[in-house]
């Protein structure tokens, strides 16, 4: 049987810590959440959600955890790090995990959040859930994308009533 080194064991531990606080520092969000008592298809249909809405889910160890937010100065986030935790990390869309995961804790009561990290700066679940009420990123573009046009539209309308009006006088 080959001899386990312990320096090939805290070799994976450094890679592991150093993996965790590179995502928790690329992160837009990150959600930590209780995933006991899911059964293996909720946990299923939970990552597919996930994965649909680019987000990633992952099950980490609650110290090796705690050694990656001590290095990117989120200690905060410590307190949410008891018993068995998943966290979601989603770079590119700040709502996408909060959505997801409030939505499904919805349907499944043992799906339990407990805090998060939203750009940087430690929340708790009252937060997340904020976040989760908030449209995504294609609801949000297409708002500031009604507000950009609405000038232009309310232009336009007021040239075609002047035009009409002009129209209407010279007939």
């Amino acid at each position: 049987m080959a001899e386990i080194r312990p320096t090939v064991i805290r070799e994976e531990k450094v890679q592991a810590v150093n993996e965790i606080a590179t995502k928790l520092r690329e992160s837009q969000t990150t959600v930590v959440a209780d995933y006991r008592g899911l059964n293996v298809a909720q946990v299923t249909e939970l990552r597919k959600q996930l994965r649909e809405a680019g987000v990633e889910f992952r099950v980490l160890k609650n110290s090796l955890t705690r050694l990656a937010t001590a290095k990117e100065n989120l200690t905060e986030l410590d307190q949410y790090l008891t018993g068995p935790n998943a966290l979601a990390f989603s770079k590119d869309d700040v709502v996408a995990p909060a959505k997801v995961l409030v939505e499904f804790a919805k349907k499944n009561e043992a799906l339990k959040i407990k805090g998060g990290i939203i750009e940087g700066r430690v929340v708790g679940v009252d937060q997340i859930e904020a976040l989760a009420s908030l449209p995504n990123r294609e609801g949000l573009l297409s708002m500031l994308l009604s507000v950009l046009q609405a000038p232009i539209r309310n232009f336009a309308l007021a040239v075609k009533a002047v035009a009409d009006q002009k129209e209407g006088q010279g007939a």
